[in-house]
């Protein structure tokens, strides 16, 4: 996650920021620009064939003939959202707000805080799929699109086999809002001898599912998927039933980035794609602070030794083996600084050589449709 820079003062300014502390002009993401910025009131300005464009609208502090932009609603009106919507759509929702389908009964008190979080973790998953440039469409204008229904179960308590279940189905994704709890995500964490649980974490593994569906599913990778990750036509049922009551393999974490990887193709994938998006966007915020511990070997290493390396963009970077000489070295000092303040690793995972290969293959069959060499199928069936 980047830093931005407040155009009126050079302030640094952060995702999810809504005014700049030293001059304190009001901020807002813009989603066509992918960048925090500076805003100033339009007022009644003037659209390009001479009409009037009425109050309540935004521009660019710096860019006086620049673009006109209006609020999300629920940056205008519930104050849990921060990006702007240009002028000319007709949408009331910015491009993050307008997928959900269902958020929770904000009359139950805690469920606006809750929710509040929820949104903060979803935008940041939108951020991180349009830099990757991959398709992010309401499945209400689209029934190839995703959508979000944030639910809350009856009884809090996370249960077997009952109540709000988090998952993936036909592009919609439901989250339990419970989630957003970290004493029950922590209990949850524990029940489920997970080393790792977030919600920004549940938001990319289930986007995985929806994105096995557009990428893989009847394309040229299909067959390439099932020799790496196996056969997605085994029983789902069947295999989650027996993960839970066996166990993950002895020795899975030989092939897999975690246990319940282990457990089916699918979730193999979408743990992957999770651990790969991770991967970028921790670096990309590394970038941003000119974070970046010196790799030993490679060609980075070649170009910072002789001092002209440009500023290193993990979303856009085509090589993969280019993120992996980033990455290691970058993330056994983050889990060195945090043991130093005795928290856990800050990601508590080894990658071995095959769990390597599918996060390169993950990198692949991004880098495939930022190209545009496929076309995507329409319809979604995954889990």
């Amino acid at each position: 996650m980047q830093l931005f820079e407040c155009e009126v003062c050079g302030q640094g300014v952060y995702f999810d920021n809504t005014f700049c502390t030293r001059c304190g002009h009001r901020l807002g993401f813009l989603p066509d620009r992918l960048e925090v910025s500076a805003l100033v009131p339009a007022g009644e300005a003037v659209g390009a064939r001479g009409r009037p464009i009425p109050g309540g609208l935004w521009r660019v502090a710096d860019e006086p003939d620049g673009l006109f932009y209006r609020q999300c609603r629920h940056y205008a009106v519930d104050a849990v959202c921060n990006w702007m919507v240009p002028h000319e759509e007709a949408e009331p929702f910015c491009r993050a707000c307008r997928l959900n389908r269902t958020i929770p009964d904000l009359s139950v008190p805690g469920n606006a805080r809750l929710w509040e979080r929820l949104e903060a973790e979803k935008r940041r998953l939108v951020y991180g799929l349009l830099r990757l440039g991959l398709p992010v469409v309401p499945r209400k204008s689209d029934p190839g699109g995703i959508a979000f229904d944030f639910l809350a179960d009856p009884a809090p308590e996370f249960r077997e086999g009952g109540g709000v279940v988090t998952g993936h189905s036909h592009g919609l994704i439901t989250i339990n809002i419970a989630e957003a709890d970290p004493a029950v995500r922590e209990r949850m964490r524990e029940a489920m001898a997970e080393p790792y649980r977030t919600i920004l974490g549940h938001f990319r593994h289930e986007s995985a599912h929806y994105y096995w569906d557009r990428l893989i599913r009847g394309s040229h990778w299909h067959t390439d998927f099932r020799e790496r990750f196996g056969d997605e036509r085994a029983d789902y049922d069947e295999a989650l039933r027996r993960h839970y009551t066996g166990g993950p393999p002895a020795d899975w974490q030989a092939s897999f980035v975690s246990a319940y990887a282990s457990s089916h193709p699918w979730e193999d994938w979408a743990e992957t794609w999770a651990h790969y998006m991770h991967i970028v966007d921790t670096l990309d915020t590394a970038s941003a602070y000119n974070m970046d511990i010196e790799p030993v070997a490679g060609p980075s290493a070649r170009l910072g030794a002789q001092g002209n390396l440009p500023a290193f963009d993990a979303y856009a970077t085509v090589d993969f083996d280019l993120l992996l000489e980033h990455w290691l070295p970058l993330v056994s000092a983050l889990n060195s600084l945090n043991r130093s303040m005795g928290h856990s690793h800050v990601y508590p995972f080894v990658l071995t050589a095959t769990a390597i290969a599918k996060l390169a293959f993950v990198h692949q069959v991004i880098q495939d449709f930022r190209m545009g060499i496929r076309v995507q199928p329409a319809g979604a069936t995954g889990p």
